[in-house]
């Protein structure tokens, strides 16, 4: 199946087939854990603000308590970000924050990110 970002034709074939390689090995490299939309949003809510609650996160991202639960869980278990419960008076409390190992891996999506687009841009964009 052929990249519908990316228009071959006979003449251009072996360059837009290069491109669609270099694509795909970028793309595989993703990490798979943060690429979710969800997640991805958590974890770069917690790196642009370093700590927020439960309710904080569920309004940032206008999502239900189900989804913040399932995804930020998944972050965790990758040791992406931490959580911490405890009670403000008599009402529960859930924050989070992001890991070391959260923020280089954030780091390193969003270099493969760039590489990805800097690789389409630069090929793609040329042959319309």
């Amino acid at each position: 199946m052929k990249n519908s970002a990316i228009r071959i034709d006979d003449e251009n074939r072996p360059q837009a087939l290069r491109v669609e390689k270099a694509a795909e090995g970028v793309s595989n490299d993703l990490d798979r854990v943060i690429h979710e939309r969800m997640r991805l949003g958590i974890i770069s809510a917690l790196a642009a603000n370093g700590r927020l609650s439960f309710t904080e996160l569920k309004k940032l991202l206008a999502t239900s308590d189900g989804n913040i639960s399932v995804h930020a869980r998944k972050l965790e278990e990758a040791g992406y970000i931490t959580c911490e419960k405890s009670f403000k008076g008599r009402v529960p409390l859930t924050e989070y924050a992001i890991t070391a190992e959260g923020r280089d891996a954030l780091g390193r999506y969003l270099d493969h990110m760039e590489a990805l687009i800097r690789s389409m841009r630069g090929h793609s964009l040329g042959q319309q």
